[in-house]
């Protein structure tokens, strides 16, 4: 019987076994999910596929279907060599969505599981944007982002105090946390009046609290925000792309939101 335990557990590791477990608090109750269950695409009354834009994290999103799958109970976003479209100059093509106008999340804890595959140039995201206020006095949640093959994810907070003024360490906006590179992480941010708490995994990397300050623009993350989730390429942060690297994939288990229990 342990020998066969054993042989269980490597296989799950070495298939990339979906591990995430539903976060078990007497703090918090499921109030929102999403487990990617159809077989034919996402909910559209949630989730829109995120349009082309100019920056570095969008400049090669596309509506291609190619870009995205749904398999095995998995939300699958990809990174393809631009081998099919004749009229898009774009060398690279890119899968994300995002709830913007459908869904916003305040005042609770979301969590998403995904696996992130690797490549050069990968720059998979899962990240938050308010729905009525412009980048970057409006803020911005990075709650992961993963870099090429890194064994570790980013967590960011950005704003017009950390952006515009560039004070990143009064208090300190930024932290890594360890995941694991082949399987499936949750990545976590705790959304609360006066700070936000990010996990990757169920540990805590770090909390971006309100503080007083003299300086404009420090804590507007109390207010709506949209969710998401894309699979990047490139740019001045990733780097270069290696087009042998790819296809690569950015698989999305599920999404969870959870609000705080009564304290009565």
């Amino acid at each position: 019987t342990k020998t066969f335990l054993a042989l269980f557990c490597l296989l799950c590791i070495s298939s990339g076994f979906s591990s995430c477990q539903r976060h078990s608090s007497d703090q918090w109750k499921l109030v929102w999910e999403d487990n990617f269950d159809q077989k034919t695409g996402f909910d559209p009354q949630v989730w829109s596929k995120i349009p082309r834009g100019k920056s570095d994290w969008n400049n090669y999103m596309t509506d291609f279907d190619s870009c995205y799958a749904m398999r095995k109970g998995k939300l699958v976003l990809r990174g393809i060599v631009n081998q099919t479209l004749p009229n898009d100059t774009a060398p690279y093509l890119t899968g994300g969505v995002y709830t913007k106008g459908k869904k916003a999340f305040s005042d609770g804890r979301i969590e998403i599981c995904a696996r992130l595959n690797a490549a050069k140039g990968a720059w998979p995201a899962i990240w938050m944007l308010p729905e009525n206020a412009k980048w970057p006095s409006g803020g911005e949640i990075d709650v992961m982002e993963r870099l090429n093959d890194d064994s570790i994810a980013y967590q960011t907070v950005h704003s017009h105090y950390t952006y515009t003024l560039g004070i990143k360490n009064h208090p300190k906006s930024h932290s890594t946390g360890v995941i694991h590179p082949d399987r499936y992480n949750v990545f976590a941010v705790e959304m609360y009046p006066d700070s936000l708490s990010f996990y990757v995994n169920d540990v805590h990397t770090f909390t971006y609290p309100r503080i007083q300050t003299k300086e404009e623009g420090q804590f507007p993350f109390n207010q709506p925000l949209y969710l998401l989730i894309d699979m990047q390429l490139g740019g001045s942060w990733v780097g270069a792309v290696s087009p042998e690297d790819l296809p690569v994939e950015m698989e999305v288990d599920w999404v969870r939101f959870y609000q705080r229990k009564s304290l009565k």
